[in-house]
């Protein structure tokens, strides 16, 4: 199985015929096939226009001409679709982009993961709870964070849909609004970094951004800039598929002048007298979307629904993916050889990184994909601190985004983003950064139900220290 040729054709429900791994079993099959129902005659969340421009936008990434910011929380809650959980996100993305778009001099695509991230993969069904074996709790898509209400629940799903709809709307109100146009001056408090040095660093870098920013307005230059107006992408890992495919709606193929326009007709009504030939499959519930490094079973429901949408899409790649696994996967994947078709999102823990990106490296240039390569240094780095808190080092979170730099210009490769688990809010969950958090300041905020998030201050700091490895690499290549 090296590509989509050797296969079935592919329909929104061909999973269904796959081995699945992470599925939820739910008590009423009839409720549920009556919430899903009601779900594929809701609107979109997103349009097939806004998709196809983030393909155009991944295609430039993989191309090298432009830079990747994904990030969000762990696992959404529906408690988080409010407007000062969404501004507080927003916000250190676009701050993190700015600052991205300082040191790296390309435009930065920007992808949180919001507005649907809301299931929870688990490692076993059951949990104990206070001496008794419970169901997991399967993220606020399924079930309960509460002991007492673990019952997969199918209206839960139209609850997941009704709380990305109103965030989607949110930010797009925001944005819209002008709330991306960052360059006030409140925007930028820095009182969080203990260390004066790094202050100094940090304060020189925001300085030269504000000057930057005041002489492009003097010349009229911001109006709509990547300052002042952005793109802002949805994501989320694509788990439960019943949901997925309900949201998967056909649009009709565009003729070469809607294609240049950014126009499409979409396949209403009825969509289903369709011919499939003459329309493509969007995921309309998120514009990227990726799988696990669960369900990534090449055999698998999750490869098999991905293979035939039109969004771009990502992939987990860990220690336990060897590099024959991973062209196959790309084979299946990415049959047209589109540039930033597929995302390779590297998750190997700061420890493990020298081990096994270097064979995943060579084996991907050895073919002709030409994938977005992003590190996510978040998932290999979780440890569990004296307190018993799950947490994360912020050193070891960016040992592994430098090393993952260092090792693709090695062999030729560029690290094209970075996948972050964050939030904008001023929690205690992972130690280190500027805030020189230790052990013992966890409790103290420790707000999480899922794993631990970089917080508002430490998220910056990644910003600014990957800004500052592209710059010295810039400034050495001038001068070599």
């Amino acid at each position: 199985m090296s590509d989509i040729s050797e296969q079935a054709a592919w329909t929104p429900d061909s999973w269904k015929a796959k081995p699945i791994k992470q599925d939820v079993v739910y008590d009423n099959p009839e409720e549920l096939s009556t919430v899903l129902a009601r779900i594929t005659n809701m609107p979109p969340l997103v349009s097939a226009t806004e998709v196809d421009r983030l393909r155009a936008q991944l295609k430039d990434v993989a191309e090298g001409h432009a830079f990747l910011l994904q990030g969000g929380d762990c696992a959404e809650s529906f408690d988080y679709c409010n407007p000062t959980a969404i501004e507080d996100k927003l916000k250190v993305l676009l701050q993190m982009s700015l600052v991205l778009l300082w040191g790296l001099r390309q435009p930065i695509v920007r992808i949180a993961r919001m507005a649907g991230q809301y299931a929870k993969p688990r490692s076993s069904p059951f949990e104990t709870v206070d001496g008794k074996q419970i169901m997991s709790y399967r993220g606020d898509n399924v079930n309960s964070i509460d002991p007492a209400a673990r019952r997969p629940d199918p209206q839960r799903l139209m609850s997941a849909y009704l709380h990305s709809a109103a965030t989607v709307n949110y930010v797009r109100m925001l944005l819209s609004a002008g709330f991306a146009d960052l360059h006030r001056p409140e925007a930028w408090d820095l009182g969080h970094v203990r260390n004066p040095s790094i202050r100094r660093e940090y304060q020189t870098i925001v300085n030269r951004l504000t000057d930057s920013l005041g002489f492009m307005d003097v010349i009229g230059a911001t109006g709509q800039t990547a300052v002042s107006t952005v793109d802002l992408y949805t994501s989320h890992e694509a788990l439960l598929l019943d949901y997925e495919q309900a949201l998967t709606r056909p649009v009709a193929k565009a003729s070469q002048t809607q294609a240049r326009r950014g126009t499409y007709e979409p396949a209403t009504p009825p969509r289903n007298r369709l011919a499939p030939e003459l329309c493509d499959f969007y995921n309309m519930s998120a514009h990227f979307i990726w799988i696990g490094d669960r369900t990534r079973q090449l055999d698998g429901a999750h490869v098999e629904y991905f293979r035939g949408v039109r969004n771009p899409v990502g992939v987990k790649v860990g220690p336990t993916m060897d590099a024959a696994e991973l062209v196959r996967a790309l084979g299946i994947l990415d049959p047209l050889l589109e540039p930033g078709r597929v995302t390779l999102i590297t998750r190997y823990g700061a420890d493990k990184i020298a081990k096994y990106l270097p064979a995943h490296i060579e084996a991907v240039l050895a073919t002709k994909h030409q994938p977005v390569w992003c590190c996510d240094p978040c998932h290999g780095n979780t440890t569990t601190a004296p307190s018993g808190h799950k947490t994360r080092s912020f050193d070891a979170i960016i040992s592994e985004i430098t090393d993952s730099i260092s090792i693709h210009q090695q062999l030729g490769s560029r690290l094209g983003g970075v996948h972050l688990e964050l939030t904008g809010e001023h929690v205690t969950e992972c130690t280190g950064g500027s805030m020189e958090l230790s052990h013992l300041d966890l409790p103290s905020n420790y707000q999480t139900f899922c794993d631990p998030r970089l917080n508002y201050e430490q998220s910056l700091d990644i910003a600014f220290k990957i800004a500052k490895v592209f710059e010295a690499r810039r400034e050495e290549s001038h001068t070599s």
